[in-house]
């Protein structure tokens, strides 16, 4: 059982940043693999990005195109935690952002995610 807990929205002006967290409870946390997900308003789940396990070739991360360039997924597994830096953000970033986990290679569809936090809403003003 993984237990996440996002942090780190709020409200920031058009060409800002903020950084996320999601933070997990369990001792396996580095087995998982992870990613964010974003409900706009009026809108489905969206993927935003993902990171793998560790390997022998490394971790491999994964963006959707609205973001790529901007954002960036990061973990620390000592501290359980995976990061979404965002970067010049945009009012079509503003969203609830979800931070999921999953048993396996990461994936872009959500429903292939067992563990889910909260969200934490972000406000990017024009």
């Amino acid at each position: 059982q993984v237990q996440l807990v996002e942090s780190g929205g709020g409200l920031v002006q058009a060409g800002g940043s903020l950084r996320l967290s999601c933070t997990a409870s369990g001792r396996t946390f580095s087995t998982y693999a992870l990613a964010w997900f974003r409900r706009g308003p009026g809108q489905e789940r969206k993927f935003v990005a993902s990171i793998s396990t560790a390997s022998w070739s490394g971790l491999w991360t994964d963006y959707a195109d609205s973001v790529k360039g901007r954002f960036t997924i990061s973990r620390d597994n000592p501290k359980n935690t995976v990061y979404l830096q965002m970067n010049n953000l945009q009012p079509d970033d503003t969203a609830i952002y979800y931070c999921a986990a999953r048993a396996g290679p990461p994936k872009q569809t959500s429903v292939e995610y067992g563990y889910w936090g909260q969200g934490t809403q972000v406000t990017v003003s024009s």
